[in-house]
Formats: structure tokens, C-alpha cells, sequence
């Protein structure tokens, strides 16, 4: 299908900006403001104030022998001869001054006394546009009596001058770039928060060169979307998340956390919808880009081309130097609880560890599913009652459940208000002391209970039965209240204990108000949280790193003393060797014949090397015991460990988190909407939710309206389901992010 120019709604510009000249396609040539720029594929070659006639003779020099224009071309745009650019050229490689003055004509002869008949329509459009006649023959290389005489031929008359809109930024007082460290509030959300749509030159989608030249100048701060026709574009079902993506708000907080990442052609906006498109396709890191075509990925944004690894890892670095990802992940939470309010009543809170692999010294932590210890960082994750996450935090130097809980049940009162929280943790939050402060704060608990308690006679357990979240439960459980004291704390607690088998389980919680069959049931829902991990590790590489950086870390955090640690390891061998001496004494005193040695006294001086080896073991035992009751049992990591105290920088990481998780989130939404319409939603769902991004599809634009047409799926009953999330997703009515096309879905009639 020919690509097809669209004019922009509301905006009549001419077909070339004044003071511009086209050497070709991909080079042209700006005057404004007495200055004068040279652009090259949308990049800036060459800017010189005018009159400037070395920096003139350099660019026209440079862009021939560069390979950027031809000397015709050259010679033509800058209104001269083409054997005076070789004259030029000559002179550079000879090492002479060059000059760009005209040598054997007069002053002022071009050598040329007529206007080509192919070149009257641009002498109009300039006039038009308020060139002067001297600078309409100076780019066209005539006389400006040949510029007269024609403009007489045409009949011209004077006309108001055209006044070409200024673009964002040239009418505007420039964007204010949030400073690194510095606190930036949020505003309070608006019922509709209108999405700027920035104006454009740029005509051919495939080719948007003005738009970065803009870009490069500083006057463009993200480049409008502009949609190329086509059959079969790969990989554009994608476009079906748009609508549950401007539902979420994640573009709105972006801009209001971060406002502006400065003039670019990739700005704001545009990152992040190549990064939430790449988690829904699962480009998993930035350097997966480098196996996908950039110019099919920019076609899904409305761009020529997507940023490359090395550009969106600016990108990144740049929104990370502003510190704003938990801001950000704030902002997302407030607006996922004002949604799905209803399914924050259980929160489940959870660690999730990430080995670190690298060269850097970072604090160890147990890891669970290695059953090892190994350099790695903690992120505590808050999940709802349905399974899907709400925000997380990164625990520093990875302290555990109970030090971090408080501060993150403080972030969830803030987002929730009064209304009753119940958190569900697992054994790694016990602590009653730590219980009877959340139930001062009007906070339930819901964990497992932590040591060995004896288990209950089986003739206590009952069979309980109920219908819970759609599904139908059963489990023997016993309940009843116990008593737990720990540091001056004594606290009434209710036990409801689940037997499976041979294995009870405890679980503990101050809900006294639920039936005992939901108090299991919400324990066990743990395994959604799990699972959630599990699905994020694999599909999204939730555990890789973004980038490899470090920055330092408090030097006077305390850390278990290395000193006592060596020690206790001198006390294991000491004590080893205590008992193989000892073993010794013991035989020789049981093979001992009473009838040489009948006394004690005797056997003593028989053996009083081996005694002497015995009381030696016990002194240097003794002496290590009291070296290490003297030593402190934490000190400063600045004192305990020689090397530079670092650790990974948390910001690019926290912000992609944040981004995957809502690609996670539109997943879910999606899913939401095939459940009625496919019959195994619950094992299949997200993979067909997975080939439904996937596919290819067609795109078709109007003034008003982006369709695509998604392609057929690889069975008919699947198609159908794809068609049913089409019609649900058309009547949204969402509009494209930076422009005022409305998105329709559809199924394409085109065969698989």
C-alpha cells in the first residue's frame, strides 16, 4: 500500500519552511536569526553565523567530501559554480587557504540569466513564504532582475507574509529538566490530564529529519507520532495493551514525577512506550534490541526508527540521575489502589532475592532456592489478594523482614487510609514484639508460626468446607487461642492448625472475625505471590541487571564482626582437638591393667604426656573463649572490610522493575478479558494473551483514526476469542499518546 501524506489537524504550514533549501532527501539547509545550520539525516553538520565565509567554505567542502551531497548539489544550494567547489576542494587537500570568492567574473554575475521552468513553483512558494527577491535569486544561482521579471510573468502581487507556527519550545519558555536530588511533589491528579500533542514538519513517516534536527537544536522535547500504512507489520498486536496502558496512568505519573528529560527526539513518552512494548514482547534487556530490526520496533511508536541499546541506556542513565523511580513506583501504587481498592484487604509481602555474579563486594544473604549464602540484594515486594504486585522497595544491605516491614505497612496505610489491612508474611517476620506494634496500629497479621511446638491429638481436627474466591476448599483444622511471650510482651493469639497427612501446620493471626477455613485459605494464597516471582524471573528477567554500576554505600553500617567469625572457627578446631585428645585419655584409662597401676595416682604419672596434651587443649580453648567474649559483636562495615564500601546503583533497576510490573499488570487485564471467552484461561491464558501481542497486523491511518487490523490466529477458535478482546478494546476509544488519533481494533479478513 503507497504511503500516504497526512496533513496535521489544525495546521496549515507550507510545503517548505522559509529560509530552508533541500539539497536532497537526507541533507538540508536551514537560515533563521542571521544564523545559518547544515543538517545531515536529521543530524546538525555544520552552524555558522552568515557572512561567516570560511565556516561557509568549510561545510561546502566537508559535505562533498564526506559523501553527503554532490558537488552539484553543493554548488546549487550554496550559489556557486560546481568548478568552484573544486577549486575549493583542490585548495583543502593541497593545504591552501581556501576561499569561497568567485574568481574571473564580475562581482555579482552568476553566470546563469534564466529560471528553469521546474524551479517557477518554488520561486512562488517562496515569495509566498516573504522571501525577499535577492535572497529567492541568491538560492536559486540567477540575477535578481531574472527573479523580477519573473514574478511580472506570473501576474505576482504582494500578500501578507505567511507566519509559520512556532514549535513547541520556540513559542514556550523552555521545559524545566528536574534537577538530580532535588524533591520534586506531585500535583494532585486531575479527573483528565490532556496529553500534549506536539506539532511536526516532518511529512514522510519513514523519514524525520526535520523533527531531529529540531531536537538537536533544543527546541523539541518528544517527536509526534507519525504512522506509516502497511500490511502485515510484525510484531503490532502489541497495539492491543494501548488502551489498558492509558487506563493504568503510567504515562500521566511519569509526567508528573519526572516531567521532562530535556530536548530530545526520544523523549519522555517515547521511552517509555519502547519499554513497556519491549516487556510485552519480551525484548527482556536493552541489549535485546540489537536483534530486532529498529526501524519495524519505531513503526509500533509512530517512529522511523526505535532507540538503540546505546541510546536507551542514556535514557535510563538519565531518568536514574534524578532519583525518582521510588517516587514513581509511589505514584503507580496510589493509582493501582484508587482502581482495584477492593483487593487490598489481604496484603502479601515477600522477599525476593537477586544473586549478584559480578566482581563488586556485596553483603551475602541467604537464597532459598540455592539453600546457600551468596552476594545478592533484597527486594521486598506487596502483592493484593489476587496475586498481582503493588510496589516493592529494595532492603538495604539486606536487612530482613522484620526491620523492613514497618516501613513498608507505613507506605500501605498512607495509600489505603483507615481501612483495615491484614498483612500476610511468612517466618521470616516473626516477632512478637513486632506484632504487638501492628496491633496497636490497628494492623492484622496473618504468618506461620515459627519453632517447634508438639502436635495436637488428631481426634481435634474437623473438616471444614467453603466456596472462596470462586473456588470450592477443604481442609481438617483445629482452632483455638495461645499465648505468646517474648521481651515483656505477652500477647493473645489465635492458632488455626491445618492437617494434611501426617504434617501440621500453624498458622497465626489476630483476625478473630473470619471463619478458620479463610484463615487457611488466605495463608496458603502465598503460592500466587511465589508464583508471580516465578513467571517474573522467566518471561521478564526480573532478576537481570540493567546496568553494571555501583555507587557507595554507608561505611558505618554494622555487620557481623569477621573477627569473631575467624575466631569461632579457631573454637570449632580447638574443640576438635579437646575431643580427639581427650577420646585418647579415655581409652588408654578404660584398657588401663589395675593390677600395675591400681590408683589414680599411678595411671596419672603412666600417662602424663597425654594429660599434659588434654589440660594444653583445654587452656588454648579457654584463651580463645575469652578473646572472643571481648570482641564486640557488630561493628562499622568501614572498619570490617578493606575494600571500597559499595552497592548496585538501585535506580535503573527499580524503574524498569516498576515498568515490568506494568506490563505484568496489562497482561493480567488482558487475560481478564479472554477468561470469558476461552475455556482453558487458566492453563493457556497468558500464553495466548503472549501470541496475541505477537502477531503481525495491519495498519491503516486516517486524519482521525490509527486502525489496526490484527491478523488471524493459528486456529479458528482462537481468532474468535482474539476478535471478542478487539471489540471490548475498540470501545475504550483510546487515543494514541502525543497525537489525536483514535486507536480501532479489528480482525484482519486476510487469511493466517
Amino acid at each position: 500500500m503507497p504511503t500516504q501524506s497526512i496533513p496535521l489537524p489544525g495546521l496549515d504550514l507550507p510545503e517548505e519552511p522559509p529560509g530552508l533549501v533541500l539539497l536532497h532527501d537526507r541533507c538540508c539547509i536551514q537560515t533563521c536569526l542571521g544564523r545559518r545550520m547544515v543538517a545531515v539525516e536529521g543530524r546538525l553538520f555544520a552552524n555558522y553565523a552568515l557572512g561567516d565565509g570560511a565556516a561557509e567554505t568549510m561545510a561546502m567542502v566537508n559535505l562533498v567530501a564526506t559523501g553527503s551531497a554532490s558537488q552539484v548539489e553543493v554548488a546549487k544550494a550554496f550559489g556557486c559554480s560546481t568548478r568552484q567547489v573544486r577549486r575549493l576542494q583542490r585548495q583543502r587537500d593541497s593545504g591552501e587557504p581556501a576561499s569561497s570568492r568567485r574568481r574571473g567574473r564580475k562581482p555579482g554575475a552568476t553566470g546563469i540569466v534564466r529560471i528553469k521552468a521546474p524551479d517557477v513553483r518554488t520561486v512562488r512558494r517562496l515569495k509566498e513564504a516573504g522571501t525577499s527577491n535577492r535572497e529567492i535569486a541568491r538560492r536559486m544561482a540567477v540575477s535578481e532582475t531574472a527573479v523580477r521579471k519573473l514574478l511580472r510573468r506570473m501576474g505576482w502581487e504582494p500578500v501578507t507574509a505567511f507566519t509559520q507556527p512556532a514549535l513547541p519550545g520556540l513559542e514556550l519558555p523552555p521545559a524545566k529538566v528536574p534537577q538530580p536530588d532535588q524533591p520534586l511533589p506531585i500535583p494532585p491528579r486531575e479527573a483528565e490530564l490532556p496529553e500534549p500533542c506536539p506539532t511536526t514538519m516532518d511529512t514522510d513517516p519513514s523519514n524525520r529529519y526535520f523533527d531531529r534536527l529540531m531536537a538537536r537544536l533544543g527546541v523539541l522535547d518528544d517527536a509526534r507520532p507519525l504512522f506509516q500504512a502497511g500490511l502485515r507489520i510484525p510484531k503490532a498486536g502489541v497495539l492491543l495493551a494501548l488502551p489498558i496502558l492509558l487506563q493504568s496512568g503510567v504515562l500521566a505519573a511519569a509526567r508528573e514525577v519526572y516531567g521532562s528529560i530535556g530536548p530530545a527526539f526520544y523523549g519522555l513518552r517515547s521511552v517509555l512506550l519502547v519499554l513497556l512494548f519491549m516487556a510485552l514482547l519480551r525484548i527482556k534487556r536493552p541489549e535485546g534490541l540489537k536483534e530486532h530490526v529498529p526501524a519495524e520496533l519505531g513503526r509500533l511508536v509512530g517512529l522511523d526508527r526505535a532507540p538503540e541499546v546505546k541510546t536507551l541506556r542514556r535514557k535510563l542513565e538519565h531518568l536514574a540521575k534524578l532519583r525518582r523511580a521510588e517516587q514513581f513506583g509511589q505514584e503507580l501504587a496510589r493509582l493501582r489502589a484508587e482502581a482495584r481498592g477492593d483487593t487490598l484487604g489481604f496484603l502479601y509481602v515477600d522477599g525476593h532475592v537477586r544473586v549478584y555474579h559480578g566482581k563488586h563486594r556485596l553483603p551475602k544473604t541467604h537464597v532459598a532456592r540455592a539453600h546457600f549464602t551468596l552476594p545478592a540484594t533484597s527486594d521486598y515486594w506487596v502483592n493484593d489478594g489476587q496475586g498481582d504486585p503493588l510496589f516493592m522497595v529494595t532492603a538495604k544491605a539486606n536487612a530482613g523482614l522484620v526491620q523492613v516491614l514497618p516501613g513498608i505497612l507505613t507506605q500501605c496505610r498512607k495509600l489505603l487510609g483507615e481501612r483495615p489491612i491484614t498483612v500476610v508474611f511468612d517466618r521470616g517476620g516473626w516477632s512478637p514484639k513486632l506484632f504487638h506494634k501492628l496491633q496497636a496500629d490497628g494492623i492484622h497479621i496473618l504468618t506461620y508460626r515459627k519453632g517447634k511446638t508438639a502436635d495436637l491429638p488428631l481426634k481435634k481436627f474437623k473438616l471444614r468446607k467453603a466456596k472462596l474466591d470462586g473456588h470450592s476448599v477443604e481442609y481438617w483444622l483445629n482452632d483455638k487461642t495461645i499465648t505468646v511471650k517474648a521481651e515483656k510482651v505477652t500477647l493473645k493469639l489465635r492458632q488455626v492448625t491445618r492437617l494434611k497427612g501426617d504434617h501440621q501446620t500453624q498458622v497465626i493471626t489476630t483476625r478473630w472475625d473470619l471463619p478458620a477455613v479463610e484463615v487457611a485459605h488466605r495463608m496458603f494464597n502465598r503460592w500466587k505471590q511465589e508464583n508471580y516471582f516465578k513467571y517474573m524471573r522467566q518471561e521478564f528477567l526480573l532478576d537481570a541487571l540493567v546496568d553494571y554500576s555501583v555507587e557507595p554505600d554507608d561505611p558505618e553500617r554494622t555487620v557481623p564482626n569477621p573477627v569473631r567469625k575467624r575466631l569461632e572457627k579457631e573454637i570449632a578446631a580447638a574443640r576438635s582437638e579437646l575431643a580427639k585428645v581427650q577420646e585418647e585419655y579415655g581409652a588408654a584409662a578404660l584398657d588401663n591393667v589395675e593390677a600395675k597401676r591400681p590408683t589414680m595416682r599411678g595411671f596419672k604419672i603412666a600417662h602424663g604426656k597425654l594429660g599434659q596434651k588434654v589440660r594444653a587443649a583445654r587452656a588454648r580453648l579457654d584463651a580463645l573463649m575469652a578473646r572472643k567474649a571481648a570482641l564486640p559483636i557488630r561493628v562499622a562495615v568501614g572498619e570490617a572490610v578493606k575494600d571500597p564500601i559499595v552497592k548496585l546503583a538501585p535506580e535503573r533497576k527499580h524503574l524498569t522493575d516498576l515498568l515490568k510490573m506494568v506490563a505484568y499488570h496489562t497482561e493480567s487485564d488482558l487475560l481478564a478479558l479472554v477468561r470469558p471467552h476461552y475455556a482453558r484461561t487458566e492453563d493457556e491464558g497468558r500464553t495466548l494473551v503472549q501470541n496475541i501481542l505477537a502477531a503481525p497486523a495491519d495498519l491503516e491511518v486516517t486524519l482521525e483514526e490509527l486502525r489496526v487490523k490484527v491478523a488471524p490466529l493459528s486456529s479458528p477458535h482462537r481468532t474468535k476469542v482474539l476478535a471478542a478482546v478487539c471489540a471490548e478494546l475498540d470501545r475504550a476509544s483510546a487515543i494514541f499518546p502525543g497525537t489525536r488519533l483514535r486507536v480501532r481494533y479489528t480482525v484482519s479478513n486476510r487469511g493466517a
